[in-house]
């Protein structure tokens, strides 16, 4: 089929569910929110479910556009605030950013990433850490950073970091990106441990395939139609699929849920 988005040639989603309050008056920050990502659609749906939002990313111009795109679809403009997750002065700004916009955090949405495909034994040190800097180390500074905001307001929180299974999986020319997201589930389930005294949940997300423009413009359609054909339902998540999941565990309903790594993924060994 085609879309404006590119040809999908697997079966149509689901429609989307509507709001149900689940994050009503929360104050959500979501990192790598520009385009038409994960990052954006959990951005979208935490405004569906009435929390007032922060977006950051980046790319400053594209967060103006999403910005004007995300106030069209849900009738709420977010506050936006440009951060590159590898410098702790931006990471820190966007701390700041919240606490004037916001009025603090009470949810803190970690999506940045980067990925890559290259043989180990032709991957150099910069492609190694060029990854881990973005995917693992911005991961860690924004957990902390949301940490010692959220321990300061004294009134709890919930983290929600974006993996992958490939931090399971292994898959060729993926070794970096696969180490960096093992290591944001082992961030994840050590940060839970030392969070739960202040009453700060931390969990994560482990998405397989989601689909987004970006992703048909980087990946071979023949690979993307196989790795298509492996999901039990015959087609990628939706980024508002994954979400949807992200805004559960940062939801009162997974009250009792911390240092999970919950699959969103259909496909199956």
């Amino acid at each position: 089929m085609d879309s404006e988005h590119g040809e999908r040639p697997w079966p149509e989603p689901p429609v989307e569910p509507p709001g149900r309050g689940l994050l009503d008056g929360r104050r959500v920050v979501v990192t790598a929110a520009a385009g038409a990502g994960i990052g954006s659609a959990v951005a979208r749906r935490a405004l569906v479910e009435g929390a007032r939002v922060l977006i950051s990313d980046i790319h400053e111009r594209r967060l103006s556009s999403t910005c004007d795109r995300l106030e069209a679809e849900t009738g709420s403009r977010p506050a936006a605030a440009r951060c590159d997750v590898t410098s702790e002065g931006d990471v820190q700004a966007l701390m700041d950013a919240a606490a004037d916009r916001l009025g603090g955090v009470d949810v803190m949405m970690n999506n940045a990433g980067l990925g890559g495909s290259v043989r180990l034994v032709d991957m150099t040190d910069e492609q190694w850490s060029a990854v881990l800097s973005v995917t693992l180390d911005g991961t860690m500074r924004c957990t902390r950073a949301a940490l010692r905001r959220m321990i300061d307001q004294g009134t709890g929180g919930a983290i929600v970091n974006n993996a992958s299974v490939s931090g399971w999986r292994a898959q060729t020319e993926q070794a970096h990106y696969a180490a960096a997201k093992a290591g944001v589930m082992a961030l994840t389930r050590c940060a839970a441990l030392e969070a739960a005294e202040h009453g700060i949940r931390v969990n994560c997300v482990a998405p397989s395939l989601a689909w987004h423009p970006f992703l048909a413009k980087t990946t071979d359609a023949a690979l993307l139609a196989d790795l298509a054909r492996k999901e039990a339902f015959g087609r990628p998540a939706e980024p508002w699929e994954v979400a949807n999941v992200m805004v559960f565990l940062a939801s009162d309903l997974a009250g009792y849920m911390t240092g999970e790594v919950v699959s969103v993924s259909s496909q199956h060994p």
